[in-house]
């Protein structure tokens, strides 16, 4: 997935810098207290359960959407739509990790390291002298 951000604009809410549609931001922002509200962790068959309940608009959840803050709304979204463009995203950025022998979904740390290390590359370009990446 690629983040393409303007930083003189930059959204205060780092969903929003990450996904493209209001509705990404909804359900990522649901998927991730789902996820806190079951101890940090969510094993396969609850996420399948969570993923078919949005599809079938049953899951309900708080907002803080202006115009629905405090109050419980049904969401609705496409169960392969979902894993696509919200989880496989999320999983491939290190925002969420997926243990292969357990098979859970539990938050993770490597966003963070990953774009920190990204800086650091830039630094190290940066202070490559003249001539160093592309000769003309």
């Amino acid at each position: 997935m690629v983040i393409l951000f303007d930083r003189f604009n930059m959204p205060e809410d780092i969903y929003e810098l990450i996904f493209a549609t209001k509705q990404q931001v909804i359900v990522a922002k649901v998927i991730i207290s789902t996820i806190k509200e079951h101890g940090g962790e969510l094993n396969k068959t609850e996420m399948s359960f969570f993923a078919t309940q949005l599809h079938d608009g049953k899951l309900e959840a708080e907002i803080d959407e202006p115009g629905f803050a405090g109050k419980k709304v049904k969401l609705s979204y496409n169960k392969r739509q979902f894993y696509d463009r919200i989880l496989t995203p999320m999983k491939s950025m290190g925002l969420i990790y997926y243990d292969l022998y357990k098979k859970t979904y539990a938050i993770s740390d490597k966003f963070t390291r990953d774009i920190n290390k990204i800086g650091i590359m830039w630094q190290r370009e940066t202070a490559k002298p003249l001539g160093a990446t592309i000769k003309r």
